[in-house]
């Protein structure tokens, strides 16, 4: 036990040294309002870049912001007020770290590339568009055309020079960056003379029922694509076949079932033990009113052998919804045990003496090698809580 917290300890000072060394402005995108692309409360997009230098100079990795979606009006009336809906209460500077450091030590592969984080303000993914706005609320769902403006602007800064390319995101902005895959590789295909891809962490959010059976995600899901208009910016083949007159199409928004039809080689970060999914999707609040629950959602450690067993019963599910990922050529993932959600912007996970490993590879060693075709890892961990280097 010492040894583990003892390295958890170094790890943080390793993100808090780091994190001093790397503030990025942001840059208000204007310039995108006149075309309609605004965060939920009307206010421009926004994003961060770092410069690129070296042999970096020419390569760019785009990583997306998460944080969670809204699915109603009087959720996205809250949300847009909070850095979430509106580019006017968004943090500058932002410390860069993980997989958006600039230095070797902590990022191996990406460290001299051109970094942008691309902030997160409209609350479905990016996929929104709605050209109606209602003056009761004020409410926009414009994330689609966020999508594209900042892209297009990226694309005029120096991206329509890449190399190399990565879009990239964390939880609901690894969701975006399965969805908007295949468009990011379209935007650079007349440019980028090597590799285009993209990496989804902790992205890969799946069909499950919670423990008493209720759809919860599924609806939830149904009702942030139906109030955003997502269905016409969400892969037309997958909603097509999936459309069966109720789900509107947003059983597309899952990615089990939209992942195999991305072209663009792919690459999973998750855990199996997906910490959001096990307490939003699994065991959302209103199924536990009892609350026995509590203690073993904060932590498996905690949870009773039963609870345990309901727990292991949620990865084989996951699993199983990895089979919808697409062709296995152009697919690589690092499936790990840890109770965790996210793992790319956080540099104890990412890439330190103490982070997790899978088969003695950091996700940073093993997204690297994937992404320049030194192996082609597709590594899924042993059941909890056999990995010892899960925090």
């Amino acid at each position: 036990m010492k040894k583990w917290v003892c390295g958890f300890i170094f790890s943080l000072v390793l993100i808090i040294s780091q994190g001093r060394g790397l503030q990025v402005d942001i840059t208000i995108l204007d310039s995108a309002v006149e075309e309609g692309a605004v965060c939920l409360d009307g206010s421009p997009p926004a994003y961060h870049l770092d410069r690129g230098f070296g042999k970096g100079a020419n390569d760019w990795l785009l990583q997306i912001e998460g944080g969670g979606w809204c699915n109603s009006i009087m959720d996205c009336s809250t949300r847009m007020r909070t850095h979430l809906g509106s580019s006017k209460l968004m943090q500058t500077p932002l410390t860069f770290s993980g997989i958006m450091s600039n230095n070797l030590s902590f990022n191996p592969y990406f460290y001299n590339w051109n970094r942008v984080m691309v902030r997160y303000c409209d609350g479905a993914s990016f996929t929104g568009d709605v050209e109606d706005v209602d003056p009761a609320n004020n409410l926009h769902f414009r994330g689609a055309r966020i999508f594209r403006a900042i892209m297009e602007d990226l694309l005029a800064k120096g991206m329509m020079n890449a190399r190399n390319a990565i879009l990239s995101g964390c939880s609901a902005g690894g969701l975006a960056s399965i969805l908007h895959c295949d468009k990011f590789k379209a935007l650079l295909l007349p440019f980028a003379t090597g590799r285009v891809k993209c990496f989804s962490d902790a992205g890969f959010f799946i069909d499950v029922k919670s423990i008493t059976g209720e759809p919860v995600i599924q609806n939830f899901y149904n009702d942030v694509v139906t109030l955003h208009g997502s269905v016409k910016h969400l892969n037309h083949l997958c909603t097509t076949k999936m459309n069966d007159g109720t789900s509107t199409g947003s059983m597309c928004f899952f990615p089990q079932n939209a992942a195999s039809y991305i072209q663009t080689p792919l690459f999973l970060i998750n855990s199996a033990y997906d910490y959001w999914q096990v307490r939003f999707s699994l065991i959302p609040d209103h199924v536990d009113p009892s609350g026995m629950w509590k203690n073993c959602k904060r932590g498996l450690a905690t949870c009773q052998p039963q609870q345990l067993n309901t727990i292991q019963g949620f990865r084989l599910e996951f699993l199983s919804a990895l089979e919808g990922l697409g062709p296995s050529t152009t697919r690589g993932y690092f499936i790990n045990s840890c109770y965790l959600h996210c793992h790319t912007e956080l540099q104890a996970l990412w890439h330190s003496p103490n982070s997790p490993r899978l088969f003695n590879k950091t996700i940073a060693e093993a997204a690297g090698e994937w992404f320049f075709d030194k192996e082609q890892f597709q590594k899924i961990d042993c059941p909890y809580p056999c990995n010892k280097s899960c925090f």
